[in-house]
């Protein structure tokens, strides 16, 4: 079974793709912080693969992503508000690694980036 990250994306805040790229940083480093060592060493073996959707709003993100840390590891990233976006605007979060199965349980309707 192949580990996967999911990173989740607020579609609607208009970001530009610097925003982007920093804010999916964020989440994929933050959510390790909540991952067990054989976990993380599994995956950076295999490649550290990674999956970014998009989702159309902020209350849509939030939905999932309580729905999604109920059973796995997940990090909601909010915004300082310092460059593009208001401060609190929830950008993105990122969920795992966890096996592709267990993200298209989630993840599956969403569509990339």
């Amino acid at each position: 079974m192949e580990l996967v990250q999911y990173i989740i994306m607020n579609n609607s805040l208009g970001m530009n793709k610097g925003k982007i790229a920093a804010q999916c940083a964020h989440s994929s480093v933050s959510v390790l912080e909540k991952v067990d060592d054989d976990t993380i060493s599994e995956w950076k073996i295999n490649g550290m693969k990674k999956v970014v959707l998009k989702i159309g709003t902020t209350e849509e993100l939030l939905e999932l992503f309580e729905k999604a840390k109920r059973k796995h590891p997940c990090a909601l990233i909010t915004d300082a508000g310092r460059t593009q976006i208001e401060a609190g605007s929830k950008t993105c979060f990122a969920c795992g690694p966890i096996t592709e199965e267990e993200g298209n349980k989630y993840f599956g309707k969403l569509k990339l980036l």
